[in-house]
């Protein structure tokens, strides 16, 4: 399983929202582009979520997003406020290896469809639940779907893979909802990238433990308070019956 750092960008600062609340942030880092490079050649991928644009629904922070790719080289996924193939073009010609639509694949399956025929194996889609059930809009609206419905019916793309978030673990660091996130990655048809809930070392291992297609887990607030080295959580991923 590939373990994933996140930067999450709100006013061009590194944050953390505790259950996507914009009312609870935690500020970490004024220099996003200089931790980006920290953890350059140590991990193949980093996830960057612009939160302004995930609220705002537009690409807010692209010229922050250059320097994160200049700084930590291929392998960069971006997502927030993606909405757009337009959008897509503009990351992607960043040099970003991969870009996350969240809101869109619940209101625009079609742009999806649209998005991954032009860069196919190119496009996460992020999945963000309560209980179950879809939100958008940075969280802040919940929609009437299901995220394994959700999923199964985007399952014949040529989609990178799945994001899923329990957003009542967000930034809890209480442990991830491993038994959904399997379901999702069992049931779906899709890879899955697992976010939200990890704090421990032994969260990292049990996820890996899954037989399922997770293939991938987020980890954020826990690196950034430094629960946890980014070394050792690569290698909690890689070997879960390692301590």
């Amino acid at each position: 399983m590939e373990l994933i750092p996140s930067i999450d960008l709100l006013g061009g600062k590194v944050v953390r929202l505790r259950q996507g609340r914009y009312d609870d942030v935690t500020v970490y880092d004024d220099d996003a582009a200089r931790l980006a490079g920290s953890w350059s050649g140590q991990v193949p991928r980093l996830h960057v979520v612009d939160l302004d644009g995930a609220r705002d629904g537009r690409d807010a922070q692209r010229d922050l997003v250059r320097e994160l790719v200049d700084a930590f080289g291929s392998g960069v996924q971006v997502g927030g406020g993606i909405r757009s193939l337009d959008a897509v073009r503009r990351y992607c010609d960043l040099g970003v290896s991969r870009v996350v639509m969240g809101t869109a694949a619940i209101r625009d399956p079609e742009l999806v469809r649209e998005a991954t025929e032009a860069y196919p194996d190119q496009i996460v889609i992020a999945v963000d639940a309560r209980s179950g059930w879809v939100a958008t809009d940075g969280w802040n609206n919940v929609s009437d779907q299901r995220a394994v419905e959700v999923v199964k019916a985007l399952a014949s793309l040529p989609i990178a893979a799945v994001l899923y978030t329990d957003i009542e673990r967000d930034g809890m660091e209480v442990g991830p909802n491993v038994v959904e996130t399997a379901r999702l990655a069992d049931e779906g048809g899709l890879p899955v990238i697992a976010s939200g809930g990890v704090g421990t070392l032994e969260h990292l291992q049990t996820l890996a433990r899954t037989r399922s297609q997770i293939v991938g887990a987020i980890v954020g607030r826990a690196l950034h308070e430094r629960r946890f080295s980014l070394e050792q959580a690569v290698a909690a991923a890689r070997a879960p019956e390692a301590g």
